[in-house]
Parts: structure tokens; C-alpha cells; sequence
């Protein structure tokens, strides 16, 4: 086998296994592997089989200062690099990790226990493919000029804010960081990126990488628990901006340290998203739509997860019968499998977490639980979080189950008669992500659009978020935008304005 050092080289590209004893106990900063200052990790284990399948380093003030200093230390050189040129890096950099998407692929399936092929896949494509998206926007930071009076010259410049610290979820790794550090990179910012303590490799892996190409120190990642990685990243002096994806509460912690700081903060968090289905949809149409949009096949993991689904009283055991039907065909099973449609919750906390709202659901007066599809009987996965898509029907939209973002396999359905009823219903929470409508129904469906209360709203589908298209909710699904030129230039840039007089 050869020196898996080297980023480049594919020997662990069919064995997760090997690449995660490999990563263990790293960091990576300053363009290299590196342990813990204090040598202290904590395990890392499979959610498919409960097994240890590495460490990752348990990273304290000192190893977030070693990460920020590298980034600071790199700043200027990466920020005085022609836009073009910076694009074109970025872009190679993202051929670098997209020939590496199936070793990619099949770390974070292995840490996540999310499915190879309906999951992981499509992240690590997705990862390259932001990257490239972003690389190709660099010669947009440009300013304008000004009219301001005869005899001066009047313009703005776009200028990097400087060291940015990115905070990651373990739902969506590898996508996730890339549109946080894609933007920023392109921006002419260097980056401190933190993992989930629950799924730390893939990113590790990703960003060693993404540095075969890139300067030394312009992108670093240190593992570590929120509470003591995660705050000293937010409270280092030298931190100019956070982005964070992750819970609301967590989300306020870290926007109220980064207000003592009084520095730029992007926050994506929680959502409860509706998906309103009108007794015109095209039936077929809208139950595919749920089951994507649910994301299913993330196990429900997923802040835009159509998670409360308003149904047209006409429509809905029609609708409820034909989504049992094709609930019940996904194969819930080995994440590293290509059978594979569905693997597993992310920890047992989680898994706990879940259980206690379907727990809930029995309890509760009018509901009725639908599960759908079979676990998994292999012995090797008998410690695995497995759980089956829960459909819930009778569900008052006022109820806990409704109302709190349940991160799992979970779909609350409630009945509506009147259009009006189901607007009010589905603006009735404190998130704000995202939204659909189902309908023929073209001045419906605009309506719809225009009162909806959410960052993203579709129409007839029910897509994850991609390059170019503007996303960020309102209310407590958080603060400002990602994946745009727009977002770029607003959160990673500041605006300066300068005047020459010529008289």
C-alpha cells in the first residue's frame, strides 16, 4: 500500500475503514496532520454497527490558537492573489476532491450512517461542485463608482474580512462545509473550520485534500466539543466571522459571543417545513415529492425536511395510502451497501431523541402512526440505529410534535378544508427554512409564494439546496444567506468606500 500521506494517493478508496484509523487523532494545520496539544481524544463510532472505528482529537484553546494563528499568518499572502487566480485554484482544488468522491463517499457513510448511494454519493459530488460554482465567481468581487461631484473619483472595493471561523453540523458534512468554505476561501478569507464531534473524518479527509492544492494555512480544521473547541474558536481575537450550522440554541450561544466581539455572524438553523398539498396537485407527483422532501433517505435529518405536511381533507387518505406504499419499498440497511436506501440515525442520543416523539405520537389523542419498511435482521447490524419512516396522521398542528424540529424519520400529517387554514397552519411556527406547494393552481402557487413565511419556497418539487440558488430562512431558522454571489460578497466581504479628490 503506499503513503496514504499523500492526499492524493486512492489506496483507501474502497476501505473507510483503514482511512479513519489513518485520520485518527489529527488535525489538520498549517498544511499538515497534526495530534492535540494536549494528546487527548475522544472515539468515534459507527451508528450501523456501534462499533469504534477511530478517534478524533478532544482539540482545546491551544489547538484552535495554533489553527488561527496558521490562518492569520496566511491571510495576507491569500488575500493579495488575483481573484482569477484564486478562482482557478479553487477550481483545481475541486477536481482534487471530486476524483477523491467515492473515498469521500464511503467515510462518511461509515460515520454518519447514511446510505452510500442515495446520500453520500451526492455529497461528495456536492462538494467539488461548490467549490467549482464559487471559483468561477471570484472576478465578481468588484465595486462600483459614484458620481459623488466634478473633480473626484468616487468608487468601492470588495475586501476580505479576514480569518473566518466555520462551525459545522454532522448531518450533511462534506456540503455543508463546502458552502461555508468555498464562499469564504473565494472571498480572499482564510478559514478555521470546526467539525461535528459525531462525524469529524470525512471533512478531515476532504480538507487535507482540498490543501494539496491550496497554500498552506489558508484552510485548517481542529475536531473538538462545542463547549470547548467550538467557543474558543467563536472568542479568538483574531476570528472576524463566524458561520454556523446547527441548533437554535446553539446558534444564540455563539451569535451572543460573537456580539462581544461585535463581528459578522451567518447562522442556517432549524426548520419545521410545511408542504401544502391542494386537492388539484398532481397526486403521484406530490407523494414522490414527500418522500424526498422528507429526506427519507437521510433518515429525516435534515433542517428543510418537509416534516409537516398539510393535506387537503379530499386528497388525504389518497395520499397518505399511495406514501405508505412507497415508503414501505425503501431498504433500510449496511450505510456501505448499495442496496442501501436508508441507514441509520447519527448517535444514540439522537436515536433516543427520536424515539421519545413517536412515544409521544402514541400517546397523543387522534394520532395514528404509520411505520413503513423493515428493519434490517443481519446480525452485524444489531446495534445499529435503525428506525423506520414514521408517518403520523391526526396531528394538530398546535401539538409538540408539530411545532419542535424532531431531526428523524418522523412526518406529521394534518387535514385541512380551506386554502386560507392551511397558509395560517403552515406560517404558525418559529421556524422559517423552507416551504412547498403542490397545485395546478398558477395563481395559487404565486400567492402561496409571495405569504409563505420562509427563506426558500418551491413549487411542484421539493429539491435540496445547489450552487446559485440563495439559501437561508427567517425567524429561528436563522440569519443571512449562503450558495449565491449575493451571499459571497455579503457575508465575506466588507465594502470600502474611497474618494479621491482631484482639485
Amino acid at each position: 500500500m503506499k503513503n496514504a500521506a499523500d492526499p492524493l494517493d486512492k489506496s483507501y478508496e474502497l476501505d473507510p475503514h483503514g482511512l479513519a484509523r489513518f485520520l485518527s487523532g489529527k488535525n489538520f494545520v498549517d498544511g499538515a496532520l497534526r495530534p492535540p496539544a494536549s494528546g487527548k481524544n475522544f472515539a468515534i463510532h459507527s451508528p450501523a454497527t456501534g462499533q469504534e472505528i477511530g478517534q478524533a482529537p478532544e482539540s482545546d484553546a491551544e489547538d484552535v490558537d495554533r489553527a488561527v494563528q496558521a490562518a492569520s499568518r496566511a491571510h495576507a499572502g491569500w488575500a493579495k492573489v488575483s481573484a482569477r487566480d484564486r478562482g482557478k485554484l479553487l477550481m483545481q482544488a475541486a477536481r482534487a476532491v471530486t476524483d477523491h468522491a467515492e473515498e469521500l463517499a464511503r467515510l462518511v457513510a461509515l460515520e454518519t450512517g447514511k446510505a452510500l448511494r442515495t446520500e453520500c454519493r451526492p455529497e461528495a459530488l456536492t462538494l467539488g461542485d461548490v467549490f467549482t460554482f464559487f471559483g468561477g465567481l471570484t472576478p465578481e468581487l468588484k465595486g462600483e463608482t459614484i458620481p459623488l461631484k466634478p473633480g473626484a473619483l468616487t468608487y468601492t472595493v470588495r475586501e476580505p474580512i479576514g480569518v473566518v471561523g466555520a462551525i459545522l453540523p454532522w448531518n450533511a458534512p462534506l456540503m455543508l462545509m463546502a458552502f461555508k468554505v468555498a464562499p469564504a476561501l473565494a472571498a480572499g478569507n482564510t478559514v478555521v473550520v470546526k467539525t461535528a464531534e459525531e462525524a469529524p473524518l470525512g471533512v478531515l479527509r476532504a480538507i487535507q485534500i482540498l490543501n494539496s492544492v491550496l497554500p498552506h494555512g489558508v484552510l485548517n480544521v481542529v475536531s473538538g466539543h462545542g463547549p470547548l473547541a467550538g467557543a474558543a474558536l467563536v472568542s479568538h481575537p483574531a476570528v472576524k466571522k463566524v458561520t454556523f450550522t446547527g441548533s437554535v440554541e446553539t446558534g444564540k450561544i455563539i451569535y451572543q459571543a460573537a456580539a462581544k466581539k461585535l463581528i459578522p455572524v451567518t447562522l442556517e438553523l432549524g426548520g419545521k417545513s410545511p408542504m401544502i398539498v391542494m386537492p388539484d396537485a398532481d397526486l403521484d407527483k406530490a407523494v414522490q415529492g414527500a418522500i424526498s422532501g422528507m429526506r427519507f433517505t437521510r433518515q429525516g435529518q435534515s433542517c428543510t425536511a418537509a416534516s409537516r405536511m398539510f393535506l387537503h381533507e379530499s386528497i388525504h387518505d389518497e395520499f397518505v395510502g399511495k406514501l405508505k406504499i412507497l415508503a414501505d419499498k425503501l431498504i433500510i440497511g449496511d450505510p456501505l451497501e448499495d442496496s442501501t436506501d436508508i441507514g441509520t440515525i447519527i448517535s444514540r442520543d439522537q436515536y433516543d431523541k427520536v424515539r421519545s416523539y413517536i412515544a409521544m405520537a402514541e400517546k397523543e389523542s387522534g394520532c395514528v402512526l404509520h411505520t413503513c419498511a423493515k428493519l434490517p435482521t443481519a446480525a452485524s447490524l444489531k446495534n445499529g440505529y435503525y428506525l423506520q419512516p414514521t408517518i403520523v396522521t391526526g396531528v394538530s398542528n398546535s401539538s409538540v410534535l408539530a411545532q419542535e424540529e424532531i431531526f428523524g424519520p418522523v412526518a406529521c400529517v394534518i387535514k385541512f378544508s380551506d386554502y386560507e387554514e392551511a397558509l395560517a397552519m403552515a406560517n404558525d411556527s418559529d421556524f422559517g427554512l423552507a416551504a412547498t406547494i403542490w397545485t395546478r393552481d398558477l395563481k395559487v402557487a404565486m400567492d402561496a409564494c409571495s405569504r409563505l413565511e420562509a427563506g426558500l419556497v418551491q413549487v411542484n418539487q421539493n429539491q435540496v439546496a445547489g450552487p446559485n440558488i440563495s439559501y437561508g430562512g427567517v425567524k429561528q431558522s436563522g440569519l443571512g444567506k449562503e450558495l449565491s454571489l449575493e451571499s459571497m460578497l455579503d457575508h465575506f466581504t466588507h465594502k470600502k468606500t474611497v474618494i479621491v479628490n482631484f482639485e
